[in-house]
């Protein structure tokens, strides 16, 4: 006599394979794309990619040391040994928007990073917990957000003294809640799809639900945001620096620079001029791939290309 046997099958062995829904691979090519096809997408990504090689770079491309001063030469104009002038220490002008990169890059980078990781988590926990730790965590937020960006950037500044890592820090405390309030808003509606409502009926811990659903699904935003951020970061940096809050001298932190040559602008305007370029410059790139990644990623819009 034939028997039948049923197997059974347990919740936590399940669980596991309703978590690994993410995009798929199709889609994230799909979304490059759209990328690639935006002209302006394309240019800004081109620029991201020569200051990186700048940056990485710097001691070998520029054509004399950041603190080589020459006080016979200062202020010349832009000429065959120094095609972008001297400043007012007779120190080439090229060769310390070239260094400077490496400070504006790492400043923006490293800011975003650190604002990113702590405002991811603590949006995705204050969305997925809710009640209590959600209204804590966003009035905190919200208080944060009450103060101007540079204000409060230049109290944590003030507070800890001046210097590079004191600004990379107060950078990335300021961009907290931008981050926080975009990972909530993306985990409120993602937590509320099946995936996610089986996941947790099926036996699979909170901590498991955030990492394998929600985070995966609420990067498109989050990373959007962050190359957006890294102009804003790079701003802030050069805001602090032309206050005398950021880097110290002679680290050729634009900002610095700026601060440095506003005073000649009438009689030497090559010294103001380079850095200015250079900041507005790297922060059109990380605006145009920014509004190119928020195209691609946006499903509403992948026929605007």
């Amino acid at each position: 006599m034939a028997t039948s046997t049923r197997e059974s099958v347990s919740p936590s062995a399940v669980a596991p394979a309703v978590l690994r829904r993410r995009p798929d691979r199709s889609a994230r090519r799909l979304a490059l794309r759209r990328f690639w096809r935006n002209a302006n997408a394309r240019a800004g990504f081109v620029l991201i990619g020569l200051f990186a090689l700048i940056a990485v770079f710097a001691p070998k491309i520029a054509p004399y040391g950041y603190d080589q001063e020459n006080l016979l030469g200062r202020l010349q104009p832009p000429s065959a040994p120094h095609w972008f002038g001297t400043d007012e220490l007779g120190r080439d002008v090229l060769s310390r928007v070239i260094d400077g990169a490496r400070i504006s890059m790492t400043v923006g980078l490293v800011a975003v990073a650190g604002a990113l990781s702590t405002g991811a988590l603590l949006g995705i926990t204050a969305g997925y917990a809710g009640g209590a730790l959600d209204s804590g965590i966003m009035r905190v937020m919200d208080v944060m957000l009450a103060f101007p960006s540079v204000i409060l950037a230049i109290g944590i500044v003030a507070i800890r003294g001046p210097g590079l890592n004191n600004t990379i820090l107060a950078v990335s405390v300021v961009n907290v809640p931008v981050y926080a309030r975009v990972a909530r808003a993306s985990t409120l509606a993602i937590k509320e799809h099946e995936y996610v409502t089986a996941a947790r009926a099926l036996g699979a811990r909170g901590w498991r639900v955030l990492l394998r659903a929600i985070l995966p699904n609420a990067a498109s935003p989050l990373v959007v945001q962050a190359t957006l951020g890294v102009a804003s970061a790079i701003l802030e940096a050069a805001a602090l620096g032309f206050l005398g809050l950021g880097a110290q001298p002679p680290a050729p932190e634009w900002g610095a620079m700026l601060s440095d040559s506003y005073k000649y602008l009438l009689t030497a305007f090559w010294a103001a001029l380079a850095p200015g370029a250079a900041i507005f410059l790297v922060v059109l790139s990380f605006n145009l791939a920014g509004d190119g990644l928020h195209d691609a990623l946006d499903p509403r819009l992948s026929g605007s290309f």
